[in-house]
């Protein structure tokens, strides 16, 4: 060989090395994303051992578990377009379950938009925006066609064998607000949680080799509560128990009438002559659709290890707000207590701490940043939530000070705003006009004596009330009464 074309080789392997090398370096790291629909944290991954979930055990213990994470409005249609947009419900003027994202946002880039942007593979199956549930299964209902390549909408028997559900209380109207369950002896994938899990272990199997971007959307455990006979069997219905009814109505005497008013016509439970019987049987089947949930998740980690793509993948597992069973006579979401605006939220990120939570209080508009950052993607400029990986790094970093801010929009004459911090969660009705509450979670985490009234905590009302005056962005034309 000449001394030229050796030198030419040379150089050619030093260049092939420096770019398989580079190529190595800056190599996509992929995103599975997974949400669950109305689960609260009753689940023995946040302690309560009765709710079985192994699989959110077995994602905690490859990553970090948020033990004070907030949903920004209690309603799966805003909450779930904040977290896609990173953006408040303010921001988006959306606080309702109508499709109206891109007519008042129509440039607004979500979250799956900007991974597309970024040469990933962009795709969901089952529910990530809105959908009725069960009335809007297997349809495109809220969908963003812009923040995917490809979509999924199965419906399972859940969806199309709805005369066999039973259902208490009034026996009109849809599914999607009812007490209503239903056990059928029959597989996973015969339902539609099981159809999105398998759909998305489909793409994990094709899409390997390139980056991706992968929500899979689970329905569960939102009502009617519908789940395989082997889940519901995890929970004998003698051992599920509902709060005494006189001692939770004494929680609710010194709550303001409007953090309430959707829910006292027919307390407890919501409808009308529905049985504390019947609302421990509903409380057993959301559990069981829980650990049907939870199955599902363990089916999706399992083809991530069978693929060898467990340390080039970032996790997260989240649902969209919290949800009374029976707590203080309450049922459903919709509400600025703690039990509706705090859900689970669990993120595993290759390379960042393991087996850990966090106290600190977070947003799910904190996962768009963050899923930004951790895969090194420009985020937009305007999004206000802030990323999370300082507390990926060190989970009680003690320079993370922001607090959570849920709001409630029941109509233009009817809303709120509450702050969480480390320690206080302090509420506001019409900026206070309708009522203030304040909780101290230190030594009442069951948010039973409301301490807004009481002179001693006039300072700590104070405060609170300065820092979320900033958070009330209500556009006029949803807003009636206030003292603005």
């Amino acid at each position: 060989m000449s001394h030229t074309n050796f030198l030419y080789s040379a150089a050619f392997v030093f260049v092939l090395a420096f770019v398989v090398s580079a190529s190595g370096a800056d190599e996509k790291m992929n995103v599975l994303f997974i949400a669950a629909d109305d689960m609260n944290c009753d689940l023995s991954v946040y302690g309560n051992s009765q709710v079985k979930t192994p699989n959110l055990e077995r994602l905690m213990k490859i990553g970090v578990r948020f033990d004070n994470a907030y949903c920004q409005q209690p309603l799966c249609g805003p909450s779930r377009a904040s977290l896609m947009t990173g953006l408040r419900p303010d921001t988006l003027d959306m606080h309702t379950l109508k499709h109206e994202l891109r007519q008042k946002n129509p440039d607004v880039v979500t979250l799956g938009q900007l991974f597309r942007q970024n040469g990933y593979f962009s795709a969901r199956a089952g529910k990530i925006y809105h959908y009725g549930n069960p009335g809007q299964i297997g349809t495109d209902a809220n969908d963003d066609p812009a923040t995917w390549d490809m979509k999924f909408n199965p419906a399972g028997i859940d969806k199309k064998q709805e005369d066999k559900i039973t259902r208490y209380g009034p026996q009109k109207g849809g599914l999607g607000i009812s007490m209503a369950w239903w056990d059928p002896e029959s597989k996973d994938t015969d339902h539609t949680d099981g159809m999105v899990a398998t759909k998305i272990i489909e793409l994990i199997n094709q899409k390997k080799d390139e980056p991706f971007f992968l929500a899979a959307g689970f329905y569960n455990p939102h009502c009617p509560y519908v789940a395989p006979k082997k889940y519901f069997d995890l929970y004998p219905l003698d051992e599920i128990s509902i709060p005494n009814l006189d001692e939770a109505k004494k929680d609710l005497l010194d709550v303001p009438a409007m953090a309430i008013q959707r829910d006292m016509r027919n307390w407890p439970y919501y409808f009308k002559g529905v049985s504390s019987k019947q609302a421990r049987k509903c409380k057993q089947a959301y559990y069981a659709c829980n650990s049907f949930v939870d199955a599902q998740v363990g089916r999706l980690l399992d083809a991530l290890e069978e693929n060898g793509l467990m340390d080039k993948t970032i996790i997260v597992f989240w649902s969209d707000h919290g949800y009374f069973l029976g707590e203080k006579g309450l049922w459903y979401k919709r509400k600025a207590f703690e039990r509706s605006a705090r859900m689970p939220m669990l993120i595993a990120a290759p390379g960042m701490s393991n087996d850990k939570s966090s106290q600190k209080p977070v947003e799910l508009l904190d996962l768009y940043p963050t899923l930004a950052d951790l895969c090194g993607l420009q985020a937009p400029k305007n999004l206000e939530g802030k990323s999370l990986t300082p507390l990926l790094n060190d989970p009680n970093d003690a320079s993370w000070t922001k607090p959570a801010v849920t709001q409630v929009w029941h109509n233009k004459r009817a809303w709120g705003y509450s702050i969480r911090t480390e320690r206080w969660r302090y509420t506001e009705w019409l900026e206070g006009a309708a009522g203030r509450e304040l909780y101290d979670h230190r030594n009442d985490p069951d948010e039973i004596e409301n301490l807004a009234g009481k002179a001693e905590f006039a300072d700590v009302v104070s405060k609170l009330s300065k820092k979320l005056q900033s958070y009330v962005m209500l556009k006029d034309h949803k807003r009636v009464s206030s003292n603005r």
